[in-house]
């Protein structure tokens, strides 16, 4: 049976995420950096400049097969995370980034900017990513309703 374009779609996405955490994982180890993995940093890099719960985390990204909580966790123990109780709601625990977290996502930051820079002159153009990012987010909208108990458009 040939693969539907859909379901080749899904199948692809999958194995861009895959890659895209290969990609940072060399990264890491060029930097020789050992006490983090690629899928911690994706959630370091969600972080950003703010300060949030794991649960609004969580919602930020997809880290495949892991569970935030223990990532915040060895990323706490690994300083690269400060983790706070917030002070409102004390069930809450905020976190932000430590100054080795604040240079980690920096060196992050370089990447993609150096991946931005090697993609250009490539037949990758801002509007093919434009168009890609639509559809995506098409996508993405449309398997939201389907957890809708309703479904559909």
């Amino acid at each position: 049976m040939t693969a539907t374009p859909y379901y080749e779609s899904i199948q692809l996405i999958e194995r861009l995420h895959r890659h895209f955490l290969d990609v940072l994982k060399v990264e890491l180890d060029k930097k020789n950096i050992q006490d983090i993995n690629n899928v911690q940093c994706m959630i370091l890099y969600n972080v950003g400049e703010e300060e949030m719960t794991v649960g609004e985390l969580t919602i930020r990204g997809y880290y495949l097969g892991s569970n935030v909580s223990y990532n915040v966790k060895k990323m706490v123990e690994n300083e690269y995370l400060i983790q706070e109780r917030s002070v409102h709601d004390k069930r809450s625990i905020r976190v932000r980034l430590s100054e080795k977290g604040v240079e980690l996502r920096k060196m992050i930051s370089d990447m993609f900017a150096r991946h931005e820079e090697q993609i250009e002159g490539t037949e990758i153009t801002i509007e093919r990513l434009n168009e890609l990012n639509q559809t995506l987010k098409m996508l993405e909208r449309f398997w939201a309703q389907q957890t809708n108990f309703g479904g559909g458009f």
